[in-house]
């Protein structure tokens, strides 16, 4: 059974929804950036805050943001010491260390997911029509 053949107008909407993702993807980078943070960081803070409290571990960041555990690890050493993270040992488990944002991390974060939210909702009229198109 052969797959079926995809037309020039199925390419062009691949080719547009892939650039708008980037579009805000590039935004995103620009917002991080320009409060002092890497692509990165934000994503990590946004993993953290996104999680629910006691869940955050460096494994869990690291599946997260597709790095290696230790690459997560270094990730959020950094941000320790930069003020914006908090490690915290679990009280049953010494082994285990969980991940907390501090108000300083909770309040810059705030700032730039309402960005977020303001630009996701400028590109949803678009987003919507380009992924209804695809089903």
């Amino acid at each position: 059974m052969s797959q079926p053949k995809m037309n020039d107008a199925e390419y062009a909407l691949l080719a547009d929804f892939r650039a708008t993702l980037r579009t805000f993807m590039a935004f995103s980078e620009t917002q991080a950036r320009s409060v002092g943070l890497t692509p990165q960081q934000h994503q990590a803070l946004l993993t953290i805050r996104g999680t629910a409290l006691g869940n955050a571990t460096v494994g869990y960041v690291a599946e997260r943001l597709m790095l290696k555990p230790h690459s997560a690890s270094g990730l959020l050493s950094r941000l320790e010491e930069a003020g914006f993270v908090l490690r915290e040992s679990d009280p049953t488990d010494q082994r285990k260390t969980f991940m907390r944002l501090t108000m300083e991390a909770e309040q810059l974060l705030e700032s730039l997911s309402l960005a977020h939210l303001e630009e996701l909702s400028n590109l949803k009229p678009m987003l919507i029509s380009m992924i209804s198109q695809f089903c």
